[in-house]
């Protein structure tokens, strides 16, 4: 018999990458769909129209239609990549984003408790929780020191889901994911926005592009890999929690001249500073020490910087051609 797998957020950037894997392994793919998000199918567009997934309409918010999914479907894994997942939102809307963020998670982890026990619970983290971490390299007992919104929801998120699996002996697991990016990232998100105008300016669509504190050195990845691991470590015995990241550090410059590099054109000549994207919140330079998921489960970034780098270039400049 296959696995049954709920997928909460599926039509978004991890939540999509997740399906396509499960349905890989086999598994029957159900996924739980804000209704507010019911027009936003672009990227399980193919996965419905080969009927390869089971869409449920509902709201993290909504506890008795949550509750009815879970009850009825009683998946043997539930991933939830369902919450309000960017720091910029949580500053202008910090109630809404703290209950999407933290305190749904307490009504999901209630749900299980009550009516599907024996599912698996993963639950991703963000490398935000570490704010403004005296250590660069981090692992997985460091201090949390929030700077956001956002970043007190995971945290939230993080001991209620810690308390569950402690208390009630849930099988609860999760990942701290560092920054993870791909072609299917909106561009609210900075990579996205730079693929995409770099395109556009290659074809003249656009004169300039427009960024920040470019000085930043992030921990990218790409989301396959990461999704990968979320899937790995729900395959383990233990109910744990580990950092997934590269390990890796780049500067949004270098990212912009890698990109401009790409379609062979000189980033000096396009790039402006506007103090208006300075960010309120943002954290200093946080690298992941992925030592534990390596030796728990052999962990492996397959994709790097370039990769992921050419990857999202190659997507934008096609579906900015015309």
């Amino acid at each position: 018999m296959k696995k049954k797998a709920l997928i909460l957020g599926i039509t978004g950037q991890d939540g999509s990458f997740i399906a396509e894997l499960l349905i890989k392994k086999k598994y029957k793919v159900h996924g739980y769909v804000r209704r507010s998000a019911t027009g936003n199918y672009k990227n399980i567009k193919h996965l419905i129209d080969k009927k390869e997934i089971q869409i449920h309409h509902g709201d993290l918010l909504d506890f008795v239609s949550l509750t009815n999914v879970i009850k009825n479907i009683k998946p043997d894994e539930i991933y939830n990549f369902a919450d309000q997942d960017h720091v910029r939102w949580s500053t202008d809307l910090p109630i809404y984003s703290f209950d999407v963020t933290g305190s749904s998670t307490l009504k999901i982890l209630e749900i299980i408790k009550n009516v599907s026990k024996n599912s698996k619970y993963f639950h991703p983290f963000s490398s935000n929780i570490f704010g403004n971490s005296k250590k660069i390299r981090l692992k997985e007992d460091e201090d949390f020191s929030p700077l956001s919104i956002y970043a007190l929801g995971k945290v939230s998120s993080y001991y209620a889901c810690k308390m569950y699996r402690d208390i009630y002996n849930l099988k609860i697991r999760g990942a701290i994911f560092f920054n993870h990016e791909s072609e299917r990232r909106t561009e609210e998100y900075v990579t996205r926005k730079i693929t995409k105008a770099v395109a556009r300016i290659y074809y003249g669509k656009q004169k300039k592009l427009a960024l920040g504190n470019v000085n930043i050195k992030i921990d990218w990845g790409y989301a396959k890999d990461y999704v990968e691991a979320a899937y790995n470590i729900m395959q383990l015995k233990k109910n744990d929690f580990y950092i997934i990241g590269s390990g890796k550090k780049t500067s949004i410059l270098e990212f912009v001249k890698r990109c401009f590099n790409f379609v062979g054109l000189d980033y000096k000549k396009y790039l402006t500073i506007d103090k208006k994207f300075f960010r309120k919140g943002a954290t200093k330079t946080l690298v992941a020490d992925n030592s534990k998921a390596k030796k728990d489960f052999k962990f492996k970034i397959k994709t790097n910087i370039n990769d992921l780098i050419k990857i999202m270039m190659e997507h934008d400049l096609e579906i900015e051609k015309d």
